[in-house]
C-alpha cells in the first residue's frame, strides 16, 4: 500500500515543520501547544478514521514508533509517566497526542514547562504555546536524538 505524504492532522500540527521521524505508516510531530515539555502528536499516514481500521502492519509500525518515543522523550525530559491520547473529536484521521508527565517544571531554549495536571490527568489547555523558533528548536533537538539512538 503506497501511504500518502501527509493528512489534514498533520498538517493542523505542522508538517513538515514539525516533523520529528517517520516510522513506517506513522509520522511524530512535535505538538505546538506543549502542556508539558516533549509534547507530541503521533499520527497515522493510512486513510482511517477509527482505529480498528488500520492495517496489520500499521499495528506493527506502531509498536516500533512508540518504542522511538519514549527512548526519545525519557533523555530528553526524564519522564516519569507517559499519556497517549487518541481523541480524534477534532481532527479524524488516527492519531495520538502523546503527554510525557512529570512532576516539577522542565526547560529548553527559554521555553520552562510545569506539568500542571501533576499527579492527575493532563491539562491539555495550559502550558506554552512554541513560536516558530521554539518549535523549530525543539524539533531538531527531538529528531537529533531520534538519528543518534
Amino acid at each position: 500500500m503506497t501511504l500518502p505524504m501527509t493528512n489534514a492532522t498533520m498538517e493542523k500540527f505542522g508538517h513538515p515543520r514539525s516533523a520529528v521521524a517517520e516510522i513506517g505508516a506513522w509520522t511524530v510531530l512535535v505538538r505546538p501547544k506543549q502542556p508539558t515539555l516533549g509534547s507530541l502528536v503521533l499520527v497515522c499516514r493510512e486513510q482511517a478514521t477509527a482505529f480498528s481500521d488500520l492495517s496489520p502492519q500499521a499495528f506493527a509500525d506502531l509498536r516500533e514508533a512508540v518504542a522511538g518515543i519514549e527512548r526519545v522523550l525519557k533523555g530528553f525530559v526524564d519522564y516519569e509517566r507517559i499519556n497517549y491520547l487518541m481523541l480524534m473529536m477534532v481532527d479524524p484521521d488516527v492519531h495520538f497526542h502523546v503527554i510525557p508527565r512529570y512532576e516539577g517544571t522542565r526547560s529548553f531554549g527559554g521555553v520552562e514547562v510545569a506539568d500542571a495536571g501533576w499527579p492527575g490527568p493532563p491539562n491539555l489547555g495550559s502550558g506554552a504555546d512554541l513560536d516558530d523558533a521554539a518549535l523549530d528548536a525543539l524539533a531538531a533537538e527531538l529528531k537529533a536524538r531520534w538519528v543518534a539512538a
